[in-house]
């Protein structure tokens, strides 16, 4: 720390205002992108709203925990704070579809700056003792987001323009900056560096087609998506020879492929995947088969924000006593078992068996995200926690996109391919969804028809879940973190 001490309580909170703008994006666009969208029109680009975001921040993530590292802390996270103000308001203005889709790009670089270098302000100003705790205040942060968002987001529909779901942003992004620049102090750094520009373009290029890949072969493997995985292949071929002989890489092969991080990584990508089967298909699953209300659905969806939160407590208070690879072993282990609770559902089944299945998953889920970043931000020195950092929630945001992809693939062939060999179409499933235009004998056939895909999904999810269990054994018995000594 420099001469200048940082006060620590109060850059928390400026780190939890910053990650709660991003939390709550999503929940509360969500919202409000039906009304939204009726206003600009272009419904065929209505998904893009969300990939677009979703694609330049993880893109973009491991460049700004580089360039961190670098650079220092301070001048990224406030970059990307005001990149992200700024791309808020423009969404505000948005006239149309595109030019909605090309300010959430820009609203989604300022989330890879600020999500994983506020994470490593947390490593740099605490020790391996008391990082876990603050690491699960923000934890509580997403949870009580996704809880405030749907709400917040209908309240704001119903009174005042769209453009406030974006402009809300503003005064909390203005008061994190302000916290960030009057309490947070670090360090000048001095490294002189050559900045690996080649490899950040030929990495965010491969994410980029590999992400626009998956979002248009949703909906069946088409000429777009063939091309762009060409180009996520090609790209990446281009982007490791780049990093191989490179001095200073943007990413570097040997932190990446580093046991304690490689282990880390691969049991959060795939615990992604299978908590975004949950997010995405239970609430579908509790509606339509189970016939219950949205409002019952949206409290089966509640455990895991429940779950959660407990798991992260949990994690946080007793690593240091038991070790953070039993956590983690723990966590991969609820998780799983959280999943084959929803494989159990059947259209008789109680929405208790769905929310157990969902706060089980959600506590396994804060055990495993804490001891995977703890251990990751505790694996390297402080001139590459950035970096490891960034890789941590990479892993999170690409494991989350590649499995709605594959569930959403599923639940389509599954939709196709029922037992009672009727194929559902997509209008069948909007007017079960919307509670119109099916007669009672219809409706029933489409609940069984949805019974089978649904269940098809969790079978997968039930997959992707079981395979965290040997990332974590991949993990060292000998891992610890690295309790520094805390700043003055």
């Amino acid at each position: 720390m420099s001469e200048k001490v940082s006060h620590r309580g109060l850059v928390v909170a400026a780190i939890m205002a910053s990650m709660a703008m991003i939390a709550i994006e999503a929940t509360i666009v969500s919202t409000a992108m039906p009304q939204i969208a009726a206003q600009l029109g272009q419904l065929n680009l209505y998904s893009w709203v969300f990939s677009a975001f979703l694609l330049s921040q993880t893109a973009l993530t491991v460049v700004f925990g580089k360039l961190s590292d670098i650079y220092g802390r301070k001048p990224i996270v406030l970059a990307g704070i005001a990149v992200f103000l700024v791309a808020s308001i423009l969404c505000g203005f948005a006239w149309s579809m595109p030019s909605m889709i090309a300010f959430r790009l820009l609203q989604g670089i300022g989330a890879g700056a600020i999500q994983p270098v506020a994470m490593t302000v947390v490593a740099d100003l605490f020790p391996g003792s008391q990082r876990g705790k603050v690491q699960g205040y923000l934890a509580s942060v997403w949870a009580l987001s996704a809880v405030v968002g749907p709400l917040l987001g209908s309240v704001i529909i119903h009174n005042l323009p769209w453009a406030w779901i974006f402009w809300i942003n503003v005064p909390v992004g203005l008061a994190a900056a302000a916290a960030f620049i009057l309490f947070y102090h670090e360090e000048k750094h001095t490294r002189t560096v050559s900045i690996d520009i080649l490899g950040a373009v030929l990495f965010a290029v491969s994410i980029s087609a590999l992400m626009i890949g998956l979002t248009v072969s949703e909906t069946g493997l088409s000429t777009s998506a063939i091309v762009s995985f060409v180009l996520f292949a090609v790209s990446l071929a281009l982007f490791i020879w780049q990093e191989r002989r490179v001095e200073e890489p943007m990413v570097a092969p040997d932190l990446w492929l580093y046991r304690p991080i490689a282990a880390a990584n691969i049991s959060v990508f795939f615990a992604s995947m299978a908590i975004m089967g949950l997010t995405t298909f239970l609430p579908m699953y509790v509606q339509t088969v189970l016939n219950q209300s949205p409002l019952v659905a949206g409290f089966a969806l509640t455990m895991l924000l429940l779950g959660w939160p407990c798991g992260a407590t949990i994690a946080s208070r007793n690593f240091t006593r038991f070790g953070l690879r039993p956590i983690m072993l723990v966590g991969a282990v609820f998780v799983p078992v959280g999943t084959f609770l929803l494989t159990l559902l059947t259209p008789s089944s109680s929405a208790v068996l769905a929310g157990a299945g969902s706060l089980v998953m959600g506590f396994g889920m804060g055990l495993l995200n804490i001891g995977a970043l703890i251990l990751t931000q505790g694996s390297v020195a402080a001139s590459q926690r950035g970096s490891a950092t960034a890789s941590n929630v990479f892993s999170r945001n690409l494991g989350s996109t590649l499995g709605a992809a594959i569930l959403g693939a599923v639940l389509s062939w599954g939709l196709v391919h029922t037992t009672s060999g009727q194929a559902i179409t997509t209008d069948q499933l909007r007017a079960l969804l919307n509670g119109t235009g099916l007669v009672s004998g219809d409706a029933e056939a489409v609940r069984l028809a949805l019974q089978d895909g649904l269940h098809a999904t969790f079978l997968t999810m039930l997959l992707f879940a079981v395979l965290i269990v040997p990332a974590c054994l991949f993990v060292p018995r000998d891992a610890v973190h690295k309790d520094e000594p805390a700043p003055a």
